[in-house]
């Protein structure tokens, strides 16, 4: 990302320069829809069937294309930001952090800046356990294959969060392991890769006859559901989706890779529509597939909560393709935060 975002290049040429004097950079807007998917698409996608699960057909179908354009609308003025006064000839903010202080001010800069970064701590320590799940999956989908799947598979998590903690420190150190693009390229693949795995296993099991009731309001109020219950699994449901839909924190560094002409916020503007399009599918196909395959009882993810057992290979390859883009994703989202 940084190649493209033309940093730390001594260059003499002019011609090779834009115009803050930095090197001249390469990206486009497939580069940047790349990026976009790259931290976007991610393991949560496969708890969207829970959350339409919670809400039923009309209210999640509904819920997800609305929280899609709302994403359009908001990340298009963002874009429209980065470069102050004018958003085609002003100067460039290079970080989310510093068109908030061109726009805002000062004290907007302390308070915005305190909750991006508490959201950041947030996230990673989110990605830390996502991959310590997907790794004891792994083996959990090993150990049921072998033994049967009542057998006694519990394993605990905290060796894996060590490892990929250690993991991540070391691939901070390796000298521009931030030119991300064949690193976000691998991510967004593989969060293809788990995206389809759950969606084509929930298709196998809705085609074979064995899809589990559901409701266009969700799960219903009941002896095993208080409305207390309902209502704060409608929340969850709802903060699980909009959550999934952020990227708010590295848009300016994904535009800070863009050539300078077209002017960035009309490429990002395309970027924003094409990778907030693909994520829309992915989520409707994600969510509408688990919850057609497992009804009210749709676990809280897809692939880790073993809704599947079988072929143990496939459950074993998503779970590796989720923390491979996880790797990806973290080195994304912290490095440019």
């Amino acid at each position: 990302m940084d190649i493209e975002a033309g940093k730390d290049i001594p260059v003499r040429d002019p011609a090779l320069l834009d115009d803050d004097g930095r090197i001249k950079r390469t990206g486009n807007v497939f580069t940047a829809t790349t990026h976009i998917v790259t931290v976007v698409v991610g393991a949560g996608v496969l708890a969207l069937a829970w959350a339409m699960a919670q809400l039923g057909w009309i209210a999640g179908i509904a819920v997800m294309i609305l929280f899609a354009c709302i994403s359009v609308y908001t990340y298009n003025l963002v874009a429209d930001c980065y470069r102050f006064p004018d958003p085609v000839s002003g100067k460039r903010n290079y970080t989310y952090m510093q068109a908030v202080d061109a726009y805002l001010g000062g004290k907007m800069h302390v308070f915005c800046g305190s909750v991006l970064y508490g959201k950041l701590a947030g996230v990673t320590v989110g990605y830390t356990i996502t991959s310590s799940v997907s790794l004891v999956a792994i083996k959990k989908a090993i150990c049921f294959h072998k033994k049967g799947h009542d057998a006694y598979c519990k394993f605990s998590n905290n060796p894996y969060m060590i490892g990929f903690g250690i993991c991540q420190i070391l691939l901070s150190q390796i000298p521009n392991f931030h030119k991300l693009t064949w690193l976000s390229t691998i991510a967004a693949a593989t969060s293809f890769g788990y995206a389809f795995i759950g969606s084509g296993l929930s298709l196998s099991v809705v085609v074979s006859g064995k899809g589990e009731a559901t409701s266009i309001f969700g799960s219903k109020v009941g002896p095993d559901l208080s409305e207390a219950d309902k209502v704060w699994k409608v929340f969850s449901a709802l903060g699980n989706i909009a959550l999934a839909c952020s990227f708010a924190t590295v848009i300016y560094d994904i535009m800070d890779t863009l050539k300078s002409y077209p002017p960035e916020n009309k490429q990002m503007k395309k970027a924003n529509m094409l990778g907030i399009t693909t994520m829309t599918i992915l989520f409707l196909l994600c969510g509408g597939l688990g919850y057609a395959a497992f009804g009210d009882d749709t676990p809280g993810n897809i692939l880790t909560g073993f809704g599947f057992y079988e072929p143990f290979w496939l459950v074993a390859l998503g779970n590796v393709f989720i923390v491979v883009h996880m790797v990806g994703a973290y080195q994304v989202r912290s490095f440019y935060s």
